[in-house]
């Protein structure tokens, strides 16, 4: 018989349905194995798996790579993989805690970077379930060498999608980097934290007896140091706030903007606009309560609500354009800006105009915060951040400046000089060098000292500056604003030019 006629032992009439059937049993026990279900350690309730499949889409979740093994019957430690969030795709990777503690070894730093690939090479979104003990002391600079390779792919990943990081568990070390290399970070509520060092190590170095939540908590990171950016209660709010905010993104720099129709604002709102801004300027108001009077009535999310509360950080819409709303927030320190607050908002700005997203700034700021305290931080360095953020932004840029804007605060607040596209002020709003009441005590310094009542004289020559100088009414005839305008205008002169710097671009 010759070669070509000599059957295949796969052809043979009887030992092909005995191997079949074997190889369709091998695979269905190494699958039950692999995915056989480990009940979560600690406060976690669900598995890396049922997580990934939590945020998804139903049914939409397909793993990459799911025979993967790092040895010993172990799995990779990861379940990467694809799915959709309202149909949109978006990249997943989950720690799975229940090998090595989630534990990055060089098999899972390997499968991350797959993961991490696909999505760059796509245009996808990747959202990271961070929960692991760190780098895998066992494979050694091979652990570090994939930690370093996943840190690179994030800063790369930056220039083309957004990254999302979840912290649902302990993050030490090296696996910490990831997460403040991506662009928001949400943390679970005394189940998640993020370190380099933990309490044992701290001790021993320092002598500092801390707990992990002290070194690393979401109060810590959401509050004071600014290294996450949502604190929420459960593991579903995370799941749910992620989708909140991949629904205000395009999946990619340069795609198409999430567009939804157009709603009216709070009609309450509305009504209460033209009187919102008290008549003294010491006298502080929520600037929430413009936000609502001026954008749709419909879902918004804030992000770093608690860390430097004096300027508002958020995502809403506009005419059911996506936007990113950067306020002063008067309630808070009067709305100043300090270094934390410049490096919030710079932040903010910066990651608008990687992907496109418009700018709309309300302005009520009365200053950068003096003193030395301010200026050990590095208030100037931070602050020109903010102001290399506007000027960098090539997305559309509105700015209304609602009551005050004083000093170098006035222009780190998208003003014309920045590059914004349109600008407006209320009637009653100020725009000057410093308030009225610093500037007459300069301008005026003698007078004032051989008055017989320098008060009554400050007050009355501080009443003549407000009306001379700081309405906006010089500013609009310079050109430098483009309008005057009343409160309960805004809408309808934002939407306005929104709609035509966006024309074509839909």
């Amino acid at each position: 018989m010759s070669q070509r006629e000599t059957p295949s032992v796969l052809s043979a009439p009887d030992a092909g349905p005995v191997e079949e059937q074997g190889h369709r049993s091998m695979l269905t026990q190494r699958r039950a194995d692999r995915f056989a279900h480990v009940e979560p350690k600690g406060k976690r309730v669900y598995t890396a798996l049922q997580r990934a499949e939590m945020l998804v889409d139903d049914g939409s979740f397909v793993a990459m790579t799911p025979l993967r093994s790092a040895g010993a019957g172990q799995g990779s430690g990861v379940v990467a993989g694809w799915g959709t969030t309202d149909g949109h795709p978006l990249v997943v990777v989950s720690h799975d805690a229940a090998v090595a503690s989630g534990a990055i070894g060089a098999v899972m730093a390997e499968s991350i970077q797959k993961a991490q690939r696909f999505a760059i090479d796509k245009g996808y979104p990747i959202v990271y379930i961070n929960d692991s003990g760190g780098a895998r002391i066992h494979d050694g600079i091979f652990a570090l060498h994939g930690c370093g390779g996943i840190f690179a792919l994030n800063i790369e990943a930056q220039k083309r999608i957004p990254q999302i990081s979840l912290i649902l568990g302990p993050c030490a070390g090296a696996a910490a980097y990831s997460p403040a290399l991506t662009d928001w970070t949400i943390m679970v509520k005394e189940q998640g934290q993020m370190f380099l060092t933990g309490p044992d190590i701290v001790k021993a170095a320092t002598g500092e007896d801390a707990s992990a939540e002290d070194i690393g908590g979401s109060d810590l990171h959401t509050r004071v140091s600014g290294v996450a950016h949502l604190e929420v209660d459960s593991e579903e709010e995370a799941f749910h706030a992620t989708r909140l905010l991949l629904s205000f993104l395009p999946t990619h720099k340069g795609g198409a903007q999430k567009r939804h129709s157009s709603v009216p604002a709070n009609p309450g709102a509305v009504e209460r606009l033209p009187g919102i801004v008290p008549e003294k300027s010491s006298i502080v108001f929520d600037m929430n309560a413009v936000i609502d009077g001026v954008l749709d009535n419909g879902a918004r999310l804030e992000l770093m609500p608690t860390h430097a509360p004096s300027i508002l950080t958020l995502f809403a819409r506009l005419d059911g354009h996506a936007v990113g709303v950067i306020a002063n927030q008067p309630n808070a320190r009067g709305g100043i800006l300090d270094s934390k607050a410049a490096v919030k908002a710079a932040r903010f700005v910066d990651f608008c105009g990687r992907f496109d997203l418009p700018v709309v700034t309300f302005v009520d700021v009365p200053g950068f915060l003096p003193g030395t305290v301010e200026e050990g931080r590095g208030i100037i360095t931070h602050g020109a951040k903010l102001l290399k953020a506007y000027v960098e932004t090539t997305s559309p840029k509105l700015t209304v400046v609602v009551r005050k804007a004083y000093g170098g605060a006035y222009i780190a607040m998208g003003a014309a000089s920045l590059g914004a596209d349109v600008n407006w002020a209320w009637a009653q709003s100020e725009i000057a060098v410093m308030g009225p009441g610093g500037a007459v005590a300069l301008l005026h310094r003698r007078a004032l000292k051989e008055a017989e009542e320098p008060t009554v004289l400050r007050d009355e020559l501080a009443a003549v500056y407000r009306e001379e100088v700081a309405r906006p009414y010089l500013a609009a005839e310079a050109g430098i604003v483009d309008d005057v305008i009343h409160p309960e205008e805004t809408r309808d002169r934002m939407t306005a030019a929104l709609r035509m710097l966006t024309a074509g671009t839909d």
